[in-house]
């Protein structure tokens, strides 16, 4: 996948589901069916339902992304 075909967005996780999958809301109400990314999943970044997390998506399916980066909780 090219890099100039992906959609970056922010949301927040509200679901966990097995295999490392997570549901996530974004800032603009969509709900989103997204997987960790390698990086993420290689240097133990633990994700919890809460957590406001930086998704990319692809220009062809809106429903489906990856978490890249979890954003720090401002409380």
């Amino acid at each position: 996948m090219k890099k100039q075909n992906l959609i970056h967005a922010e949301g927040l996780v509200t679901e966990s589901l097995p295999n490392g999958m997570f549901r996530v809301l974004t800032d603009n109400g969509c709900q989103i069916l997204t997987h960790i990314s390698g990086r993420i999943r290689r240097n133990y970044v633990r994700i919890l339902p809460g957590d406001r997390v930086k998704v990319e998506l692809s220009a062809y399916d809106l429903t489906k992304g990856r978490i890249i980066y979890r954003l720090s909780n401002k409380s």
